[in-house]
């Protein structure tokens, strides 16, 4: 399951963790837990607040994950 996450977050759209669960057939805690994974082993970054406020100047500001409430991540490209 895993790796089918990882499948859905390379294409590059913004995801919201209800509609990975679902595509998954699993639950928001487990892809939660599974972006933590994913986190620990280098492949997503956190954004935290400070995507926050340097998205406000953005015109897709309002549909990206970044600006809601929430945790958000960003992908980190392999070297």
């Amino acid at each position: 399951m895993l790796n089918r996450l990882l499948e859905l977050l390379r294409t590059g759209d913004t995801h919201r963790v209800s509609d990975l669960a679902r595509r998954l057939g699993t639950t928001p805690q487990l892809v939660e837990m599974m972006l933590e994974e994913l986190e620990r082993m280098g492949k997503l970054k956190p954004v935290g607040e400070r995507c926050v406020e340097e998205c406000k100047a953005c015109p897709l500001a309002g549909a990206c994950a970044a600006g809601m409430k929430g945790r958000a991540w960003t992908w980190e490209e392999e070297a």
